[in-house]
């Protein structure tokens, strides 16, 4: 069975100011397999970042109260 991989990519400018900065605790999951990721440790980018799965970024969770 293999394994999935979760890539950060830069986001550009335009989308760095509306998507903000990826914090730990972030949820994130893939619209196309369902995968999930939850963020553990920031990158240090001062830019927003993407992180794709099946070829797409995938979309942020609402944390759960």
């Amino acid at each position: 069975m293999a394994v999935k991989k979760a890539v950060a990519k830069k986001a550009s400018s335009k989308k760095a100011a509306a998507g903000g900065k990826t914090k730990i605790g972030d949820t994130y999951s893939c619209e196309v397999c369902g995968l999930a990721i939850t963020v553990d440790e920031e990158c240090g980018c001062s830019d927003a970042c993407d992180i794709i799965c099946c070829s797409q970024p995938m979309k942020k969770k609402r944390a759960r109260k």
